[in-house]
């Protein structure tokens, strides 16, 4: 089932996200997987697909704030 959300989080980076802190519980990433870009106006936003923990999850990091956030997280199943 996929998610949708919108909720600030801690990522531990490195050349990619490794560690993703949600809700007081670490979830170290295991896999990365697809990577973009986008412009809301001036800012540039990076968007990684990750995977740990038998969850999926999309992060947004804002280039000009540097704050990440969790957009989408889903556990592979069928809604």
């Amino acid at each position: 089932m996929i998610q949708r959300l919108s909720e600030p989080v801690t990522v531990t980076f490195s050349t990619h996200p490794l560690f993703l802190t949600w809700k007081n519980r670490d979830y170290p990433l295991t896999q990365l997987g697809l990577h973009h870009t986008f412009r809301d106006g001036s800012t540039l936003h990076h968007v990684f697909s990750v995977a740990g923990d038998d969850l999926f999850f999309r992060l947004d990091l804002n280039s000009r704030t540097l704050r990440w956030t969790l957009e989408e997280v889903s556990d592979g199943l069928p809604d």
